[in-house]
C-alpha cells in the first residue's frame, strides 16, 4: 500500500517537502497533532521513500499496554524471564533494527519505562528481561502523540531529556477544521480509496446541504473521521442521520450552529393537533431502531473486551471471535478510542 498526504494547504504541501527533506537523514523525527490527523501516515511515508524502504516498518502503540507487558514487547525477553517465558523473545527493537521504529502514543508511556527508552536512543543497546547481554540495534526512530508534551513535562510526566532526544525534526499536523479547503480533495481520495478496498462501485450520496455541513463541521475525529463518515455512507447509511449526529456534536461541544443546517420541527407538525399523528411521526422505524441497538451491543460488547484484555487488540479479536483487522473496523465506525 502506499500512504499519501492528501492536500493543497500550505501547511500540507510544507510537510510534505520537509518529509522529502530528512527521509534519507535517519533522525529521531517527533509527529504532533491531534488524534486522527495523519501522524502515522507521514511516518510510514518517510519509510517508503527513504534508503529502508525494504526494512521493515515496526508500530507499537505505548497507551495501548500496560508497563511489564510494553517493556518485553519493546525490548524482548530470554527464556525463563517470568511465568509463562517458555522461551526466548526478540523485541519490536530488535525486529526494526535497520528499518523503522513508530513509537505511536509515547506521551503515554510511563515514566519508568522512558528512562530505559532513553538508554536505547543515546547508546543504542539493551538487554532483554532476564538477559545479561547487550543487544545493538540501528533502529531509526519515529514518535508520535497527541499530547501537549510541554505540559507534561511541566507536570512532571514526560521526561525532559527523552523530550530533547525525541525531538531533533519535529512535524505538526494540523486539524482538519484548519485546512477545510481539502475537504473536497479527501472525500474524493477516501470515495476511490474504500472503492477499491470494499471491491464496489457505489457513488457516495452527498448531497449540497451535507456537502456545505462538511465544510462547516468542526471535525474532532479530523482525517479519520471524515472517511470513517465516507465509508458509512458508502454502505448505505442515512445521510439525513449523520447530518442530525454532526449537529449534536457541534451542540455538545459548544458550538454554534449556522442557522442554515438549524433544525426545525416539520410544518406539519406545527400546524397539525391530531396527538396521535404527532406520536407516531415520532417514532422511529423498526429498522431504525434494530439498527441503533445493534450498534449498541456492538459497541457495548467490543469495550468491555478492550478493558479485559488491557486494551491489547488482538486479545480483544480473540475474545469476540472476530479478526483483528474487523475489529479495527468496528472500533472505526463506532468511535471507539482509548481514553485517558
Amino acid at each position: 500500500m502506499r500512504y499519501q498526504l492528501i492536500g493543497n494547504h500550505p501547511s500540507i504541501i510544507k510537510i510534505r517537502e520537509l518529509i522529502t527533506m530528512v527521509s534519507d537523514m535517519a533522525l529521531n523525527v517527533l509527529l504532533l497533532g491531534e488524534t486522527g490527523t495523519g501522524k502515522e501516515v507521514v511516518a510510514r511515508m518517510l519509510h517508503q521513500i527513504s534508503t529502508r524502504r525494504n526494512e521493515r516498518f515496526v508500530k507499537i502503540n505505548c497507551a495501548a499496554m500496560p508497563l511489564t507487558l510494553l517493556e518485553s514487547e519493546l525490548f524482548g525477553y530470554e527464556k525463563g524471564a517470568f511465568t509463562g517465558a517458555v522461551k526466548s523473545k526478540p523485541g519490536r527493537f530488535e525486529l526494526a533494527s535497520e528499518g523503522v521504529m513508530l513509537l505511536d502514543e509515547i506521551g503515554d508511556m510511563p515514566l519508568m519505562l522512558q528512562a530505559k527508552l532513553l538508554n536505547v536512543l543515546q547508546s543504542g543497546e539493551f538487554s532483554r528481561l532476564g538477559g545479561t547481554e547487550d543487544v545493538k540495534v540501528n533502529s531509526w526512530v519515529i514518535s508520535a502523540t497527541n499530547h501537549d508534551l510541554n505540559e507534561d513535562m511541566k507536570n512532571g510526566l514526560f521526561r525532559e531529556d527523552l523530550y530533547y532526544r525525541l525531538n531533533i525534526i519535529k512535524i505538526e499536523l494540523p486539524p482538519l477544521r484548519e485546512r477545510r479547503q481539502d475537504i473536497p480533495l479527501l472525500v474524493e481520495y477516501f470515495t476511490q480509496r474504500h472503492k477499491q478496498e470494499l471491491k464496489i462501485d457505489t457513488n457516495v450520496p452527498i448531497n449540497t446541504g451535507l456537502q456545505d455541513l462538511f465544510q462547516d463541521y468542526h471535525w474532532p475525529g479530523n482525517v479519520r473521521e471524515l472517511s470513517s463518515t465516507i465509508l458509512r455512507l458508502m454502505v448505505g447509511d442515512d445521510p439525513g442521520k449523520i447530518k442530525d449526529e454532526f449537529l449534536r456534536n457541534m451542540e455538545g461541544d459548544g458550538l454554534d450552529v449556522p442557522s442554515a443546517y438549524a433544525r426545525k420541527a416539520p410544518a406539519l407538525k406545527q400546524k397539525s393537533h391530531d396527538k396521535t399523528d404527532e406520536k407516531q411521526e415520532s417514532i422511529p422505524s423498526l429498522k431504525e431502531l434494530k439498527k441503533e441497538a445493534t450498534q449498541y451491543i456492538e459497541r457495548k460488547a467490543i469495550q468491555y473486551a478492550l478493558h479485559s484484555a488491557g486494551w491489547n487488540k488482538s486479545q480483544a479479536a480473540k475474545i469476540l471471535k472476530i479478526s483483528y483487522k474487523a475489529l479495527f473496523y468496528k472500533m472505526d465506525m463506532l468511535g471507539i478510542e482509548k481514553q485517558r
